[in-house]
């Protein structure tokens, strides 16, 4: 997927993300057909900008810069408090909140709503009324809807 945030362009790999416990797992590892079978790999920056991952148990997307995933196969983001108290290299879920990381990437965050036909579009910005129409066009973001 290819995000446009003002001028730029950003490349998005979308994953999928599983609940285990109090952890949202984000797989970022691929697998590739070679001559020799299939060959696991991870994403690199020459490949994509960013990891988009939803999970359906919390009904929540989640953007993560590749800089986070980078030849890593796997990134766990915690949803609740570690048992132990650790706070150290803790990857909090709310950091890489979809909505939260294009707001630090573009300063105002377009909320993607679907069109009848399937297709998204961007229908306002969090939180509501924090931008107007205009400001969110000169930044390159089509608003459409009420």
């Amino acid at each position: 997927m290819i995000l446009g945030i003002g001028n730029d362009l950003l490349r998005v790999q979308c994953k999928w993300a599983s609940l285990v416990n109090d952890v949202v797992i984000i797989r970022s590892c691929t697998f590739r057909r070679t001559r020799n079978g299939y060959r696991k790999t991870t994403y690199s920056a020459d490949e994509v900008d960013a990891l988009a991952a939803y999970c359906n148990e919390l009904d929540r997307c989640f953007l993560i810069p590749i800089e986070r995933v980078e030849g890593r196969p796997a990134l766990a983001l915690r949803i609740a408090p570690t048992r132990n108290n650790q706070r150290r290299r803790i990857n909090w879920a709310d950091d890489f909140d979809f909505a939260a990381t294009l707001r630090r990437l573009q300063g105002a965050v377009a909320q993607l709503g679907e069109r009848q036909s399937g297709t998204l579009e961007v229908t306002g910005s969090i939180p509501v009324g924090s931008t107007s129409d205009l400001q969110l066009l000169d930044q390159g973001i089509d608003v459409v809807g009420p």
